[in-house]
């Protein structure tokens, strides 16, 4: 029973931070945006950096 909680727990929390993820990979991506109309190599740079954690924090979840 224990097991069945945790991973009903386990799966809420991954849809949550799933969706926390995406909202912070739009946010990020329209900084991007914005930094490359500006030519701001510096945050195009920062910008790319946190978008790549981003990624990878995805990809452990499975949420591509």
């Amino acid at each position: 029973m224990k097991q069945l909680i945790n991973s009903i727990k386990m799966a809420t929390f991954e849809k949550e931070r799933t969706a926390v993820l995406r909202l912070e990979m739009d946010y990020e991506l329209a900084t991007l945006f914005e930094a490359l109309e500006l030519k701001d190599e510096e945050e195009v740079k920062s910008t790319k950096k946190k978008l790549e954690k981003i990624r990878q924090e995805l990809l452990k979840l499975n949420a591509f």
